[in-house]
């Protein structure tokens, strides 16, 4: 392409500083180096992630910054040795990355790569510095996708090419909520046929729990949300209960024992908060029952739990991207979802241009939206 090897000057929402509004600039996006990848974004996700990062409940994160990480695009160069993708290619970002070549990457029982944030910052490439620039200073990447930009530029083992059919503007959502949520059931709890499942938050993420739980056979599904206005489309997917814990008067945890005599069978935390995540461990079975933790908590926060939960053999396990090895599994998503074995595109409430990304962000925050989808 004519810019291979160019700086690119495009537009990018930075985070300027923690708590501040997210800024439409100019930035500049250097060439990819050794074993990278520039793309030209097409259509990126918000996810509650990135108001997270924007409030500074993210770990570990650097400002400025330019979020978003739920992203699809077409390559524009790459840099030397690449050879996983080449010039014109569709392709979604990986935010958390496959090295293959790690102790976890070579182990098949986790999605775990030692390149992921949660062990080395992402806030920077590889070579510690960043590609891109704005009004002289430097800005750093957000687990290297950076996806609310124009052009952005990752590690090889942080994309994966998927299939040139695939509607970038439906597909990019594969890059983190629907995994996250659907993986969780069937990757991370291994939900078994006429089991009894609660679903904590019905987002993105907890919508595609819905959906995991209906796929695995679950013979009950209870949709546990304070917006009401996510019921339908919770039961559209396979909620056979929707439940409001305003709604009562007594812990929600108590509500669901009774509904299930003694605890579900599954639990899943999808709203990133520690009370629901406290209601989602004490309200599975005491014996058998598993807890998963999908959501995302705010940086720092601490859980008291009381130990004898777990001594009678209730199971508590987080699950990251739904423990998905993303480079291999995204593109055989990609494929289901082209052969339609999964409804992603329910999870898209609405379809905005980039300028209007604060438009996007005021519908998360409101909880009006379950995905907003940005086109570039």
């Amino acid at each position: 392409m004519a810019t291979s090897g160019k700086v690119i000057k495009c537009k990018a929402a930075v985070a300027w500083a923690v708590g501040k509004p997210l800024s439409l600039e100019e930035v500049e996006v250097a060439p990819p180096k050794a074993g990278e990848v520039r793309i030209k974004m097409v259509a990126t996700g918000i996810c509650r992630t990135d108001e997270n990062l924007r409030q500074g409940l993210f770990p570990n994160a650097d400002f400025p910054v330019i979020p978003g990480h739920e992203g699809a695009g077409i390559v524009e160069s790459i840099g030397e040795g690449v050879t996983s993708v080449t010039p014109g290619d569709k392709v979604i970002l990986l935010c958390v990355p496959q090295c293959g070549k790690c102790s976890f990457c070579l182990n098949p029982e986790t999605n775990f790569c030692l390149k992921c944030h949660m062990f080395e910052s992402q806030c920077v490439l590889p070579d510690k510095t960043t590609r891109f620039t704005s009004k002289g200073q430097q800005i750093h990447h957000f687990m290297w996708v950076s996806t609310f930009a124009e052009y952005t530029v990752v590690p090889q083992y942080a994309v994966a090419k998927i299939d040139a059919a695939a509607p970038l503007d439906k597909v990019c959502l594969l890059a983190c909520g629907f995994p996250t949520g659907y993986g969780a059931v069937i990757n991370a709890a291994k939900v078994k046929p006429g089991s009894s499942c609660a679903v904590f938050g019905l987002g993105g993420v907890g919508l595609s729990v819905v959906m995991g739980c209906k796929a695995a056979g679950a013979s009950r599904i209870i949709a546990i949300d304070v917006n009401k206005d996510k019921f339908a489309k919770a039961r559209e997917l396979g909620a056979t209960d929707c439940i409001n814990p305003q709604d009562f008067n007594k812990p929600i945890h108590e509500v669901l024992i009774e509904m299930t005599t003694y605890g579900a069978d599954y639990t899943f935390e999808a709203a990133g908060k520690l009370d629901t995540l406290a209601a989602a461990m004490t309200s599975c079975n005491p014996s058998t029952g598993v807890c998963v933790m999908a959501g995302d908590p705010p940086a720092g926060s601490m859980l008291t739990i009381d130990p004898m939960l777990l001594l009678t053999g209730r199971a508590w396990k987080g699950t990251m991207l739904g423990g998905w090895k993303m480079r291999d599994a995204v593109p055989k998503l990609v494929s289901s979802y082209l052969d339609k074995k999964f409804r992603l595109d329910v999870l898209n409430t609405h379809t905005l241009p980039f300028a209007k990304l604060e438009e996007g962000l005021e519908l998360l925050r409101a909880g009006k939206s379950i995905r907003t989808v940005l086109l570039f």
